[in-house]
């Protein structure tokens, strides 16, 4: 990995933003790509999906809409121990979630006037489980469970044909599917699956959704990007990112594994540590040369932490670390420093935050009751992680009684007058007759 040593520098807030590591052309380079997958499929429908099938999951000839058959072979083939953890898992994400969804609330403005605020789930929801170097059976329960938490009536689930599995979703993300009683599945993968659920495919009997979630390479996250404003949408869950904030007290070998841990996601993940002493960065060194090349996905571990992506930042104090990670805006972000908790507060951009040497990204991942479907790229500067509120839209209903209107009424006829909209003033004055 490199070193960023930003020490005995007082940097500005858009310094920093320059400061931070992030492979920058290979995001751009993917929104160009997302852009024309995505109008090819939206152009010629099953046609351009068979064709990127063919050119990026090396598949032919399989079933695009996935038979419940399938479903029901790979929910009666689970592992038990898979399953149990699995079962685990959507409990504690379905308790989480539930903490995400508001009581509807009515107020009175004055007697005969209420403004009642509720939030309304969307009817549809297409979520996007990835499938490609690593497969994904969590990333059902992050996405699926959030909005049946919320209420949508109707979900629609994409994911990659797998060449080695004759073009079948693979058979974990088919059981956690039947487990959670979604029989709508595609075996359609990256951009082109965004756009395919966005815009709908009539031949496979697909309709257009209203949201589109769940996480993805670069490519995926860019075709969200592509997509919206015809779609709702989550953050961009892109190519997956850990800093590790830390002082003298962390422990090297604890934060090398962490940071190999998300490093093993792909070539293009970032893993970042900004640390305020010297001795740690290299104790962490040391630690990373041994476990990286040790790990089974090594070649691709190294990849990662030798990209552009990823760096060891030494920084002069507390103050500039956490300026530091603030501008970085991390998906995830893991506190190893003294009073951990306290300093947390002070961490106020990431998508989740894991806090403490007990707390490891690879728990938000599978069993905190935590969402590990959260923005990337510096979203969480601005965007949240995945919930329940992902899929509800709030909305006020306001109802007045004649007694209500007629208080304010000369009051609406002034600001009709001053903003020269006089119909509407005439439109409370009939109601005053």
């Amino acid at each position: 990995m490199r070193t960023i040593d930003l020490r005995g520098r007082a940097l500005s807030p858009s310094e920093l933003l320059s400061a931070v590591p992030r492979a920058s052309a290979a995001r751009a380079a993917a929104l160009d790509t997302a852009r024309e997958l995505v109008a090819a499929v939206r152009r010629d429908g099953e046609d351009a999906l068979r064709d990127q099938a063919t050119r990026f999951d090396r598949v032919e000839g399989h079933a695009l809409r996935v038979p419940q058959a399938h479903i029901d072979e790979a929910l009666s083939g689970l592992d038990g121990d898979v399953r149990a953890a699995l079962d685990e898992a959507i409990a504690r994400v379905r308790a989480g979630s539930a903490a995400q969804v508001p009581e509807p609330r009515d107020t009175e403005i004055e007697p005969g006037a209420h403004v009642r605020q509720r939030w309304q789930p969307v009817a549809r929801a297409g979520v996007y489980v990835p499938g490609g170097k690593a497969v994904y059976p969590s990333s059902v329960i992050m996405n699926v469970v959030p909005a049946q938490v919320a209420g949508v009536r109707s979900i629609a689930l994409a994911s990659p044909p797998q060449r080695d599995a004759a073009g079948r979703v693979h058979p974990t993300i088919l059981a956690v599917a039947g487990l959670l009683g979604i029989n709508e599945v595609y075996a359609i993968g990256g951009a082109g699956a965004i756009g395919a659920l966005a815009y709908g495919v009539e031949s496979l009997g697909l309709a257009p959704v209203d949201v589109v979630t769940g996480p993805g390479n670069n490519f995926v996250a860019s075709a969200k990007r592509v997509v919206a404003g015809d779609v709702g949408t989550d953050a961009e869950a892109g190519a997956t990112e850990i800093l590790i904030a830390a002082d003298e007290t962390a422990d090297a070998a604890l934060v090398a594994a962490d940071l190999v841990s998300q490093a093993e996601h792909d070539e293009q993940a970032a893993a970042v540590l900004v640390t305020t002493s010297p001795e740690l960065a290299s104790a962490v060194e040391s630690a990373l040369s041994e476990i990286a090349v040790a790990t089974r996905h090594a070649e691709r571990v190294a990849a990662a932490l030798a990209g552009p992506q990823s760096a060891i930042v030494l920084v002069d104090d507390v103050a500039a670390m956490e300026s530091f990670s603030n501008a970085y805006g991390p998906e995830h972000l893991e506190l190893h420093v003294a009073d951990a908790r306290v300093a947390a507060d002070r961490y106020t951009n990431a998508g989740a935050i894991f806090v403490g040497p007990a707390t490891p990204v690879s728990l938000g991942d599978y069993m905190a009751g935590s969402n590990h479907v959260l923005p990337t790229g510096g979203q969480s500067r601005y965007a949240s992680g995945l919930g329940a509120y992902t899929f509800l839209r709030p909305q006020q209903v306001i109802e007045y009684d004649a007694a209500a209107l007629a208080a304010v009424a000369d009051r609406i006829v002034a600001l009709a007058e001053a903003e020269a909209l006089p119909a509407h003033g005439d439109a409370v004055r009939a109601r005053q007759r």
